[in-house]
């Protein structure tokens, strides 16, 4: 997994091409923020030319109906391109569903922010769950990387 990329390379492509990514924070997968700056805190991004990049790289990918914004790695969020979600969907009985969920930022009437939970498996289209049972548990491992292993629940991390 890799980070979101810097402001000159579109942040879409770059998750469609690495799959699963983070928006922030430190975890098993990348982290957007540090493409664009190795500092720790990324409160010292808040305000600066840096910071309103990757700002906009986070709406850009949170608004394409091609990238799942969940809390899959560690409680945090996650985006994973759709080509990967068979494979999240096939693995999703060892996951904790709640992680699965489908985070959609909304705007309301009055222009604030909101953001709208969508529950596993309620967001899945059709032709993914179809995709999914067409995949084993261990073509599913592959197609995700070693990662995923960290969020498998006990007994199901070495085989599907």
């Amino acid at each position: 997994m890799k980070l979101l990329p810097p402001a000159l390379m579109d942040p879409i492509e770059f998750v469609e091409t690495h799959g699963v990514v983070l928006e922030a924070g430190r975890g098993s997968a990348s982290n957007p923020s540090r493409s664009h700056s190795r500092r720790a805190d990324s409160r010292q991004l808040v305000g600066t030319q840096k910071g309103r990049a990757i700002f906009r790289a986070t709406r850009i990918v949170r608004d394409c109906d091609q990238v799942l914004v969940c809390r899959l790695v560690g409680g945090k969020i996650t985006y994973v391109h759709r080509r990967l979600w068979p494979a999240i969907v096939r693995l999703a009985n060892f996951l904790d569903k709640k992680n699965l969920a489908a985070l959609r930022e909304e705007h309301t009437p009055s222009g604030a922010h909101t953001v709208r939970t969508i529950p596993f498996p309620r967001w899945v289209p059709p032709e993914v769950r179809q995709a999914a049972e067409n995949i084993s548990g261990e073509e599913a491992h592959l197609q995700l990387g070693d990662w995923i292993r960290l969020y498998l629940r006990k007994g199901h991390r070495s085989a599907s």
